[in-house]
């Protein structure tokens, strides 16, 4: 009698090897998916903005230290979603659980304000040669490791009922223009309300004005985001927006 083969799904070989490319995709989407349903996740706010910002007891070299303010804030911001989520989603059975890319950081920040609170948050970690390793913060049992960009991203915003982007750099920008991109040509079906934090640098770094003025994006796409300066007036604009999508679940 001969050896018997080996599985397909056994044979560690053949999955790491191109052929079984959409098979590892494939993994990437479901394996998140049956963790949220496992883990009650319903809704996310999702929190961008750069790896690089210092936390207070930490210090970096180069002006990159004046942007440590944006640590406290997003922490601060998160702490307030997270303690309002669990006041006033979780008797509908909802909850709007932060998510973040799960690095040092905004992303930090975002994740320890939810634990100051006392809630779950996620990290959508993604392999990347400097920088990016899972915070402290992060609930365990959320905590991801993708190797594919367009999965870590498909769920940045399955589950997102708002964005928050403090200031960052390449990596912010992509996923914040890759959003006003996907709502601007209607491609998602429920809209993300977008909050830029901190007025004084989104007007320096991006002239969004002189976009609509010349024409390169319609004057209405201005109304795709709102540009947020405190948390309080964060505050005062998200809460309406997760109390909308309380009222009226998405799709």
């Amino acid at each position: 009698m001969g050896r018997r083969p080996r599985k397909a799904f056994e044979n560690r070989e053949f999955l790491r090897s191109p052929a079984a490319r959409k098979v590892r995709i494939l993994t990437e989407v479901t394996y998140a998916e049956h963790v949220f349903a496992e883990q009650g996740v319903t809704d996310t706010v999702v929190f961008f903005g750069s790896a690089r910002v210092p936390a207070p007891e930490q210090k970096k070299e180069g002006k990159i230290n004046e942007f440590g303010v944006y640590y406290d804030r997003a922490r601060d911001l998160s702490r307030e979603i997270t303690s309002w989520s669990m006041a006033h989603a979780a008797p509908a059975k909802r909850n709007f659980v932060i998510c973040t890319g799960g690095g040092p950081g905004i992303m930090e920040a975002a994740n320890r304000g939810a634990l100051d609170a006392g809630g779950k948050s996620i990290g959508l970690n993604i392999e990347l040669p400097e920088e990016q390793f899972p915070n402290p913060y992060i609930t365990d049992e959320l905590n991801f490791d993708f190797h594919y960009f367009f999965t870590r991203k498909f769920w940045f915003l399955y589950y997102a009922r708002a964005l928050v982007v403090f200031p960052g750099g390449f990596g912010t920008f992509d996923e914040l223009f890759e959003t006003l991109t996907l709502q601007q040509m209607k491609s998602i079906r429920n809209t993300i309300p977008v909050f830029l934090y901190g007025k004084d640098f989104w007007r320096r770094v991006i002239d969004f004005d002189f976009l609509a003025e010349i024409g390169m994006i319609a004057r209405k796409d201005l109304e795709l985001f709102h540009m947020v300066d405190s948390v309080e007036e964060t505050m005062a604009h998200i809460v309406p927006a997760l109390e909308e999508s309380l009222r009226n679940p998405p799709e």
